[in-house]
């Protein structure tokens, strides 16, 4: 028999003890306050802190770089090229007028005319509005992330060393500590909910399905070190409703239902996330789809319905862009979502990076790279607004109930609005989107020549 020596057991004894406290300190400060839904503020104190020392780090690099005038700040603003809002119109009359000095209520077509159309073509290439949405914010201080410091190459020796320390303290601790939050949430969602599944309906099955789902993302949550700021709750989305909300994040499903029961849309997966969506859909009514249901449109569209008119069942979640983009702007809405005539209730997500980017590139990521990144940054801190609940207006079609919501949503988070389609960045556009621009510049010529006609 293999007997162990006294500094082995020594060893052995501290490992022991270091896990059984570390289990302890996880039980008493994390799990059971989130099982009760409260919260100690340990949080909020680690985010002040964290704020202080990016503020020092920042000035720190200021002045060492204004020592040997080394520049700081690029000249990067909202883009590569400064622009105006203006017509197509105005636009073309300025062109005439520095050219052939023409009138624009002339009906021929003008060869300057061309230039407009070159101009925007290359500003587009440069510069256009679609794909900066899809990398992630500048900062305007340092958060000790290599990750977004386009503005700070400037760096000391002290940073160095307190950039080591972040690293350690980021991947030694609170790695692991993320780790062992995440397993023990998803674990508890899988067999808690297979637990409730087993019960017969009724409210008692209800109540526990819906204590069991908040309290296992509201663990998750926290192995995220999420710092969350729900506003406004009393518009907080109600049976029977679909609650849509703009995209940045695959955590942007989390973050939402740490705070309320939702019933979830979406593809069925194999590998863990089927064995989660099986346990899910045991206690409570989630929409999944095959991936061959997810392209009928209309398939999609009549189990939604089907779910909406029964007012007992939970508000659907939604988020009708259908990608992530990079919590500056708001996209297009599909308008599926919109057709069915149920009550929507919007909801806007704002995602503040100093502490972490909550950005999912899915073209440069994938799941587990993301969410590494993800587990390794400082916090994942935003804002969530709850919108009043909004109807389709009798005058309105589906798009335009979309685009109306879309823009509440955007103003509320303070986004920009943008009528782009997300699917941009993997599809080329649309012939409609080109046909627009004809037909603007059409009616300019055509309708000029119609005016004068009459006169």
């Amino acid at each position: 028999m293999f007997l162990l020596l006294p500094f082995d057991s020594l060893v052995v004894n501290l490992l022991g003890i270091s896990i059984t406290v570390l289990f302890t300190l996880l039980l008493v400060f994390i799990i059971v306050p989130a099982i009760f839904g409260v919260s100690f503020g340990i949080r909020k104190v680690y985010m002040k802190t964290l704020l202080k020392i990016f503020q020092w780090a920042t000035l720190r690099i200021e002045r060492g770089a204004k020592e040997k005038n080394h520049p700081l700040y690029k000249p990067y603003v909202n883009g590569i090229i400064a622009k105006e809002p203006t017509s197509l119109e105005e636009e073309i009359k300025e062109i005439r007028r520095s050219g052939s000095g023409k009138a624009l209520d002339t009906p021929e077509f003008e060869l300057s005319d061309i230039f407009y159309f070159c101009r925007k073509g290359i500003e587009t290439i440069m510069d256009d509005e679609v794909t900066k949405r899809f990398s992630a914010e500048e900062l305007e201080s340092w958060n000790l992330l290599s990750r977004t410091n386009y503005n700070f190459q400037y760096i000391s020796l002290r940073l160095t060393v307190l950039w080591g320390l972040g690293v350690l303290i980021r991947y030694c601790f609170l790695l692991p500590l993320r780790i062992a939050l995440a397993f023990t949430g998803i674990s508890l969602l899988v067999t808690g909910t297979t637990v409730v599944g087993y019960l017969p309906n009724g409210r008692c099955k209800e109540f526990l399905s819906k204590h069991v789902h908040l309290m296992c993302y509201r663990i998750c949550v926290r192995a995220l070190t999420a710092i969350i700021t729900y506003h406004d709750r009393e518009n907080r989305p109600r049976n029977g409703g679909i609650c849509v909300a703009n995209h940045t994040s695959p955590i942007d499903v989390i973050i939402l239902a740490s705070d309320g029961y939702y019933a979830m849309v979406g593809q069925i997966h194999g590998g863990l996330m089927g064995v989660i969506q099986r346990a899910m859909v045991k206690a409570c009514p989630h929409v999944w789809f095959e991936r061959s249901e997810v392209k009928d449109r209309h398939l999609v569209a009549r189990r939604l319905t089907e779910h909406v008119q029964d007012k007992s069942k939970l508000p659907i979640l939604i988020f009708p862009e259908g990608t992530c983009i990079n919590n500056t702007s708001v996209m297009m809405f599909k308008k599926g979502s919109f057709e069915i005539g149920a009550t929507v209730y919007p909801v806007a997500i704002k995602y503040d990076p100093q502490f972490g980017d909550a950005f999912w590139n899915s073209s440069k990521y994938g799941m587990v790279t993301y969410l590494l990144r993800m587990m390794t940054s400082w916090a994942i801190v935003c804002s969530v607004w709850y919108l009043p609940p909004m109807t389709r207006q009798p005058e309105e079609d589906a798009v335009q109930f979309a685009n109306r919501v879309k823009s509440a949503i955007a103003r509320q988070g303070g986004l920009v609005d943008l009528l782009w389609d997300g699917g941009l960045k993997r599809e080329k556009v649309k012939d409609t989107f080109k046909e627009e621009q004809q037909k603007l510049y059409s009616k300019m010529i055509v309708g000029n020549h119609e005016d004068r006609s009459r006169s």
